[in-house]
């Protein structure tokens, strides 16, 4: 499968993925090879992983798997587990796993010694074609969403599709979800395509929605402008994801199923303000509930989520600014929502 191409890294795949990372360690002399993975990785990547490199790794650090341990005390254990085992600034840490291995892993290799060498290897669909590509990197504060980050570039990305085997059809679905995302921000024939497969794991799609993805990233590595399309669903999506997290009577909710009810209430907020068709909005609607059951919310659990909106880091000046659609694939970024259209939206996805 043809490699995709950002500014100073590739994105691989199969093969040719396989072929890249082991010249990779026979050309270049790291010090130390270190490998990150939690705890699932570990049980149900690594003797894949084993099968696809044949260079040594010096040591396996492990961390706990999910949202809530996607930390600065996370980073500090993995950063001190670094120096405790004699990594220096020609150490490479390679990160095996989903979207909280990657990000976090991705801000401790840019911060230990002011920055060693990373390489992703995403396990999980969301992180193939969402959280390993672009440089985002980072970590959660308390509940509120990678307040915490930087932006810096891995060596190389690799995608080996045959990890997915090792996922639950949920976890599937919540990295379908940012899929779906790609073709309402940039290709309408891409978002048909979606809607009407049943196959959402193919591995052309995958570098479809990485293509999409990429090509945003290098037209605005720093989001200073057409990256923030990229966030469409994630304002209110965030903060939706965060509430639940943060309730314990609640059952929490993957990444990708917080987005989906978030691309559903900002795509109300863009048939209200940004042109969207009432047709469009329902296709919306009805594309991302034949994958997720609905979440009932009380007017208590609205108001919070409204509240924890003022914490997006995208906001600017004490506005909260949203990406909405003029049309399926075309979007509309820094539109200012009037706070009495929240509820409206919340109405209509309960509808």
């Amino acid at each position: 499968m043809e490699t995709v191409s950002a500014s100073t890294y590739d994105v691989h795949f199969t093969e040719v993925a396989k072929a890249t990372i082991r010249q990779h360690a026979r050309n270049t002399t790291y010090s130390k090879v270190f490998l990150l993975v939690d705890t699932n990785t570990r049980k149900l990547c690594l003797d894949k992983f084993e099968a696809i490199v044949d260079f040594k790794i010096d040591a396996i650090i492990e961390i706990k798997p999910g949202e809530e341990h996607k930390t600065i005390a996370t980073c500090l254990e993995v950063w001190q587990q670094l120096s405790d085992l004699g990594a220096d600034r020609k150490s490479l840490l390679i990160n095996l796993g989903g979207g909280v291995v990657t990000d976090l892993g991705g801000f401790v290799a840019s911060t230990f010694k002011r920055g060693i060498d990373f390489i992703n290897i995403p396990t999980t669909l969301l992180a193939m074609v969402d959280a390993s590509i672009g440089g985002k990197t980072g970590v959660d504060l308390g509940v509120l969403k990678n307040q915490v980050g930087v932006i810096n570039q891995p060596v190389m990305v690799l995608i080996f599709p045959e990890f997915l085997a090792t996922l639950e059809e949920r976890q599937l679905k919540s990295g379908f979800s940012e899929m779906l995302k790609h073709g309402l921000i940039s290709d309408s024939t891409y978002w048909e395509e979606l809607i009407n497969t049943k196959d959402f794991s193919s591995t052309d799609f995958i570098r479809k929605s990485v293509a999409i993805k990429n090509s945003v990233v290098l037209q605005d590595p720093t989001e200073k402008g057409i990256r923030k399309k990229l966030n469409y669903g994630h304002t209110i999506g965030h903060a939706i994801e965060s509430y639940f997290l943060d309730s314990p009577h609640l059952k929490t909710l993957l990444h990708g199923e917080a987005i989906a009810i978030g691309m559903i209430l900002e795509g109300y907020f863009s048939h209200e303000l940004s042109g969207l068709s009432k047709l469009d909005l329902n296709e919306i609607k009805k594309a991302f509930l034949s994958h997720f059951k609905k979440v009932d919310f009380t007017d208590q659990d609205i108001e919070i989520i409204i509240d924890l909106l003022k914490h997006d880091k995208k906001n600017t000046h004490g506005n909260v600014n949203f990406v909405l659609l003029q049309e399926i694939g075309i979007p509309v970024l820094d539109v200012k929502v009037p706070l009495e259209l929240f509820k409206k939206a919340f109405a209509y996805y309960k509808e």
